[in-house]
């Protein structure tokens, strides 16, 4: 819903919601490994994935667009660490085949949405600029 002034709630961002469930898938999964497999690895996998949505949410609550972008960025790299993770936890037997492609899929979702989210940045102020409304 957008308020009164054209603002969004971050909390109706799909690629914020999205994010948000992935790491909530995560940990449900990483809890569950023992002590050393969530040491070593558990810790890196959840603070990657739990990063996407910080820094979505970060660059959210930014005055100017392109440090709304920066943080954009900020959420790929952390998507992309995320599967680094999961690769090798699916390669050190932790998650299933099945689980891992499940893992591998939402990624490759949340890949393209938060790409078009990053190019979306700043686009309003362009169209408002452009049609005299700034």
């Amino acid at each position: 819903m957008i308020k009164k002034g054209g603002t969004m709630n971050l909390e109706e961002l799909n690629v914020y919601n999205l994010s948000m469930e992935l790491g909530d898938k995560t940990w449900e999964i990483v809890s569950h490994w023992d002590y050393f497999q969530k040491d070593v690895l558990g810790k890196q996998l959840v603070k990657a994935v739990d990063s996407v949505a910080a820094n979505i949410s970060e660059g959210f609550g930014r005055y100017h667009f392109n440090e709304a972008k920066h943080f954009g960025y900020y959420a790929r790299g952390s998507l992309y660490e995320t599967k680094t993770w999961l690769t090798k936890a699916y390669n050190r037997k932790l998650i299933s085949e099945i689980l891992f492609n499940e893992f591998i899929n939402d990624i490759n979702n949340l890949g393209v949405k938060l790409n078009n989210y990053i190019k979306s940045i700043g686009k309003q102020k362009s169209i408002k600029q452009q049609n005299g409304y700034e």
